[in-house]
């Protein structure tokens, strides 16, 4: 029973688990063993992808992992003080249960009051940037990291945790096999990356026609498409301007890098309304999770003198497709009447980013951000609307 009351359903669209050693490497080919492993680095496990060690995630093992929330007090009030990373999330924690297998995390979730979630992986960010070079080789991780996945959490487990698989899209066959399988086994969302998408030919845009079999069939199956935060692989950009050529590391900020860090997710939305998937496939249901909604003024701006210039550009007015296709979970700090008022309210997702330390400690808490708006769009937002999505 839920230790909290709510007037109405809560389902969360930015749950989070933390994967273990065995992730990525229990379900892998023989012949692609070495792909991915964990060696030890002066006393420490880092993940090496390729044969390449990265420091992306500091602590890829998650045995010890910043406490749920760490960074409330950052988000709402910045950092006056000039804080380190290590300053703002405080003393870290052992990994519980609840964050690596279902049946835990299901008995938290009632004591948080949350009846349904979204739950995507945390380490599985990193994979596909690192091999982007290696199309295959991509798809063939991220077909190990599925199954170990469906294994571990399935992907509707009790119809309250819907966790999310991974598809991959440079190789355009392969991507729909990953589908059909995922779905096959229950999935209601999948994950793609916001970001270029890497080739035999080079990099381009998901929202070409070249990708519309997929989305045919991600049409077909009235699956949610989840865009979450994760490296779309900005960094090359960047360390031109900077003369580097450093991996990008999420928790060693960079005022530069910093600026225009939500750059992937809107020429991920600009592409699909651009290049017309949206229009091809006005069913195509998005979630930008984890990326805020700071792009959306700009986007909405840079769409709306694109289209007044050059309408013949368009198959259809650029911002009814993001209105009508586009949902997005802000942060809990951001302003949610003035999202509704750009997007309409149904089109507005609440997301916790638990347990992650730049999320809630108690997501439930989030509804407490809400109060620019009636009982009935906080029930739209805080569980109604991904309801509608999921369940059709």
């Amino acid at each position: 029973m839920s230790t909290r009351t709510s007037p109405f359903p809560i389902f969360d669209a930015d749950n989070h688990f933390y994967e273990t050693r065995e992730a990525f490497t229990k379900h892998l080919p023989a012949e692609y063993q070495g792909a991915i492993r964990y060696v030890e680095v002066d006393g420490r496990t880092k993940i090496a992808v390729g044969g390449v060690i990265s420091e992306y995630i500091p602590n890829p093992t998650f045995d010890v992992v910043a406490r749920p929330g760490a960074q409330e007090d950052y988000f709402r009030h910045g950092n006056p003080e000039g804080k380190s990373y290590r300053e703002l999330i405080g003393k870290p924690m052992r990994s519980i249960d609840a964050f690596r297998e279902p049946v835990s995390r299901l008995k938290l979730m009632d004591e948080q009051g949350i009846d349904r979630t979204l739950m995507f992986p945390t380490l599985a960010s990193l994979l596909e940037e690192r091999m982007r070079d290696d199309p295959e080789l991509t798809h063939v991780v991220v077909h190990a990291l599925n199954e170990w996945m469906h294994e571990t959490w399935g992907f509707n487990y009790q119809n309250r945790i819907y966790s999310t698989p991974v598809i991959t899209l440079p190789i355009v066959e392969k991507a729909i096999e990953e589908l059909e399988w995922a779905v096959a086994r229950g999935a209601r969302a999948v994950l793609i990356r916001p970001a270029p998408v890497p080739g035999f030919k080079g990099s381009r845009s998901f929202g070409l026609p070249e990708f519309d079999p997929f989305w045919k069939k991600v049409v077909e199956h009235g699956v949610l498409v989840g865009m979450h935060s994760s490296d779309s692989g900005y960094n090359r950009y960047t360390n031109d301007w900077m003369g580097t050529n450093r991996e990008y590391l999420p928790f060693k900020p960079e005022v530069f890098r910093m600026i225009g860090q939500w750059r992937p997710i809107e020429d991920s939305v600009a592409a699909l309304i651009c290049h017309g998937a949206l229009s091809r496939f006005p069913e195509l249901k998005v979630a930008v999770v984890e990326n805020g909604a700071a792009w959306v003024p700009t986007l909405i701006r840079s769409l709306k003198d694109t289209y007044k210039k050059y309408p013949q550009g368009f198959t259809e007015d650029p911002l009814e497709v993001l209105r009508r296709n586009i949902y997005i979970s802000p942060f809990w700090e951001e302003d949610f009447r003035e999202l509704g008022d750009m997007l309409g309210i149904e089109h507005v997702l609440f997301g916790s980013d638990y347990p992650h330390p730049e999320g809630l400690a108690d997501p439930a808490s989030y509804v407490n951000e809400l109060g620019k708006l009636t009982d009935e769009e906080k029930a739209l937002v805080m569980g109604g609307n991904l309801a509608r999505l999921i369940d059709g």
